[in-house]
């Protein structure tokens, strides 16, 4: 996670509508964009670095994140915004039409920006996106996830972490949250959680896909699950999103954040997807 690149990085800030965009733009080649929510650019860094050999990789902060402020720190981050700033940016680059891969609420950013701009994108992969409404105990989800932002928002940082990972299915090592959550914590990361909790993870999950708009769109969909998700929700959720496209999944090494893991055995994957196999 704390990688420094090695590849010659272009920062740069794009305003837009209520925010400040920080991305960072490296290689030279066909477009690529990699894209988290609230999953900010840093972890995206070595992934970014390898791709670069040849294709143009831009990363960069969601709104209200880390290095891109917004206006209004109380205003939702709904997809469609964030969707919207992507199309912003790849305008910006005119370098387009790119290949986008979103991860987890980055997912769903990047299935909004494929109904809204299907022009500006010809593949999107959406890896392991929380599309909890496309499940049936849809109901249980929305209350979990309202109590995990309850508890968050109550100060009890560890606990709102706790049941978000029992809620996805994911177990930590012994001592990782302590590490992750624990202790004297960062003022940037204390408020990124907080823009999290109060304002992205209800919108993002409570997004709706529309599988005939997405059918339609002339954009290539790939639905990404990592090797290692096995019944974690964002299995579950990427699984119904690629049935109600009527397509196979697509598996990718590691788990929910294998590009940022193992970055080496995730690009040469990434590489035979964007050529269409």
């Amino acid at each position: 996670m704390n990688h420094t690149s090695t590849v010659p990085t272009a920062v740069e800030t794009l305003r837009v509508p209520d925010a400040r965009l920080h991305y960072e733009v490296r290689g030279e080649g066909p477009l690529v964009v990699l894209v988290g929510a609230p999953m900010d650019a840093r972890p995206f860094a070595a992934l970014a670095d390898l791709l670069a050999v040849d294709h143009t990789v831009l990363t960069t902060d969601p709104r209200g994140i880390n290095r891109s402020p917004v206006d209004d720190p109380d205003q939702d981050s709904t997809p469609e915004m964030r969707a919207d700033d992507l199309a912003r940016l790849l305008t910006r680059l005119d370098a387009g039409p790119a290949a986008v891969l979103g991860s987890s609420g980055g997912a769903v950013s990047v299935l909004a920006l494929a109904q809204a701009r299907p022009e500006l994108v010809h593949t999107v992969i959406a890896h392991e996106p929380p599309l909890n409404e496309l499940l049936e105990d849809r109901e249980q989800l929305r209350a979990k996830a309202e109590d995990i932002i309850a508890t968050h928002l109550s100060g009890d940082f560890m606990g709102a972490w706790r049941k978000f990972l029992a809620l996805a299915n994911i177990t930590l090592p012994d001592g990782a949250l302590e590490a992750m959550v624990g202790g004297e914590r960062d003022p940037q990361q204390v408020a990124d959680d907080h823009f999290q909790h109060a304002h992205m993870m209800r919108p993002t999950t409570r997004w709706q896909p529309d599988p005939a708009a997405l059918r339609s769109a002339g954009t290539r969909i790939v639905v990404g699950i990592g090797e290692e998700s096995a019944g974690q929700l964002c299995d579950r959720t990427s699984r119904a999103l690629a049935a109600a496209l009527g397509i196979e999944p697509t598996m990718f090494p590691g788990g929910h954040i294998g590009f940022a893991d193992d970055p080496d055995r995730f690009a040469p994957r990434l590489r035979t997807v964007l050529h269409g196999n």
